[in-house]
């Protein structure tokens, strides 16, 4: 299906998707489901960690039973013994409550269903609804058929108690791996590939990190999933918009299969953001090959690295639902979702000041030694964040940016016999000077202040041309790591056909910033944090990396919004 690119329209409280109508009537009187309990799963397989996207599907699945009243079921997918790990299943407990979702008592695995499985399979062959199938994964693709032409098995018409036989053998781990796979007898020229005969069980001699070496055939996804669904009792399986093929199947086994209830399978379209990549494969390979520091890499559109970045649960589901839950396939612009978090973080996140890039401010008429505090606001959005006090002296530090020895149009900052400039919560200053080393690098800036202008107001009233520049004291400012992201690849769709997405990575998507100042009051801060560095952007400390005697901060987004609404 072809993907539209487009910006998201923010849904009003009172607005409703398809599956909340599709609900509704579900549960209205003479629905479906009339006088249940809603009740979703979010299904994960843990073969790596959750993704932006996962979340997407997982504020679906917790959101709709949240919004009728109901419940959600978290269960592990893990019918391919391949793959899981009992590390990607504890990553996604975490950050299924660290976006403010439980499911209580609720927790499931695919294969404390497996016993379940066999019973429901040997059931199918019993109605003459299954058969113990002998063709190689080669043969299987061609005796597939085309479109028009139908599926060929010489196995079809086995006898029932002959595959019971060979069903038997096969969990009893007579025959290597491919020999032998049970396919469920439907409709061999179905236009619809996925019910020509589906294979519902394989061999598969591997270990399972739960079940151990019990079983040596694993049902298929297709076969696994709504048995699952009905023992649980859940009413609507929310599922991706690939799985709309797959959707006959799904009902074709609740028909069969001897199970308590009868779910129904709902699709949405996944999310796309450009400059990233979804495939929990790409983006292992990444981690693999030490393309990224690893899964919680800040650049990684994995939760875990979202949240090292400074994301918060309130942004990403703010994000999730003013996306809307759409039909068909779309692509969200990642700056959608950086203008979701700077909206949050402009409300809540303290101000501080921190220099990037420190140069030299030495006020020549502020007396030698003398110290004071002056007063600056925590947040001018939130009156009961408060104030604090902050180190004033004679020697400061300011940004490079902040001076020029040779002003541009329009250049209000400072220079040599330029305007007034205001230092933030202090003084008025206006330069006089400055030094420069042997390349020609300046490397101290000389000012005058008014002493009667503390707090930024001139006694006079006399109006001020220059900006307000932020500051750190020398004397008391400590030392700072800071780490600057941008998008992981240069490609807005570095996963689009005919491309290897390799190909596009960025190799500025991070620049790490050594010997930055901030404000000594950020000495005690703790993980997580967020604080809008002024002038600079949001920032967070990081989770991993920083300690009270080596601060490291991680940009989350800029001050900028380039998103158009």
């Amino acid at each position: 299906m072809a993907e539209e690119r487009k910006a998201p329209e923010t849904e009003t409280p009172e607005s409703r998707n398809f599956i909340q109508t599709f609900i509704e009537e579900d549960i209205a009187p003479g629905g479906q489901y009339a006088g249940m309990t809603v009740h979703t799963r979010f299904p994960p397989e843990p073969n790596g960690y959750l993704h932006i996207g996962h979340c997407k599907a997982l504020t679906i699945d917790f959101g709709m039973a949240e919004k009728f009243g109901g419940i959600c079921n978290l269960r592990m997918d893990d019918t391919n013994p391949t793959k899981e790990d009992e590390e990607f299943v504890d990553a996604i407990k975490e950050d299924i409550h660290w976006l403010g979702f439980d499911w209580g008592d609720r927790f499931f695995f695919g294969s404390d269903y497996f016993e379940e499985d066999y019973k429901q399979a040997v059931g199918l062959i019993k109605k003459g609804l299954a058969y113990v199938c002998e063709l190689s994964p080669e043969e299987f693709r061609e005796h597939r058929g085309e479109i028009g032409v139908p599926a060929r098995s010489p196995w079809r018409d086995r006898p029932i108690e002959e595959s019971l036989d060979l069903f038997e053998r096969m969990k009893n781990g007579e025959f290597e791996n491919g020999r032998m796979t049970l396919r469920a007898k439907i409709d061999l020229a179905s236009g619809n590939f996925n019910m020509r005969d589906p294979v519902i069980y394989r061999i598969n001699h591997m270990h399972h990190h739960r079940q151990g070496d019990k079983w040596c055939i694993y049902p298929m996804y297709d076969f696994a999933h709504p048995i699952q669904d009905a023992l649980e009792g859940i009413t609507h399986s929310l599922c991706s918009l690939e799985f709309e093929a797959h959707r006959p199947l799904y009902n074709w086994v609740v028909e069969h299969c001897s199970l308590p209830s009868k779910p129904r399978q709902i699709e949405f379209a996944r999310l796309g953001i450009d400059h990233t990549v979804m495939s929990k494969r790409k983006l292992r390979r990444l981690v693999e090959e030490g393309m990224v520091s690893g899964w919680d890499d800040p650049r990684m559109p994995t939760l875990c690295g979202l949240r090292r970045r400074g994301y918060t649960p309130r942004s990403i589901r703010n994000f999730c639902d003013r996306i809307g839950v759409a039909k068909s396939a779309n692509v969200v612009e990642f700056g959608f979702l950086e203008h979701c978090l700077r909206e949050d973080l402009n409300e809540t996140a303290r101000r501080v000041m921190a220099v990037l890039r420190p140069v030299k401010l030495t006020i020549l008429n502020y007396p030698e030694g003398k110290t004071e505090t002056v007063t600056v606001e925590n947040n001018p959005l939130d009156p009961a964040a408060g104030t604090r006090e902050v180190p004033f002296s004679r020697h400061l530090l300011i940004e490079a940016d902040d001076f020029l020895t040779e002003p541009v149009p329009k250049y209000k900052r400072l220079y040599p016999g330029g305007p007034e400039c205001r230092l933030k919560g202090a003084y008025l200053i206006h330069c006089v000077g400055f030094e420069t080393d042997e390349q020609g690098n300046v490397t101290e800036i000389t000012a005058e202040y008014d002493p009667d202008s503390r707090g930024g107001d001139p006694a006079d009233g006399r109006k001020v041309k220059g900006a307000t520049i932020h500051w750190v004291d020398s004397a008391t400012a400590v030392d700072a790591e800071v780490r600057l992201y941008d998008n992981l690849f240069t490609d807005a769709d570095p996963d689009g056909a005919d491309k290897d997405f390799l190909d596009y990575l960025n190799p500025e998507s991070l620049e790490v910033l050594e010997g930055c100042k901030v404000e000594a009051g950020l000495s005690d801060a703790v993980a997580p944090a967020n604080f809008q560095f002024m002038r600079l952007g949001y920032f967070c400390l990081d989770n991993k990396d920083s300690k009270p005697e080596h601060l490291v901060f991680n940009r989350s987004v800029s001050l900028k919004d380039s998103f158009k609404k």
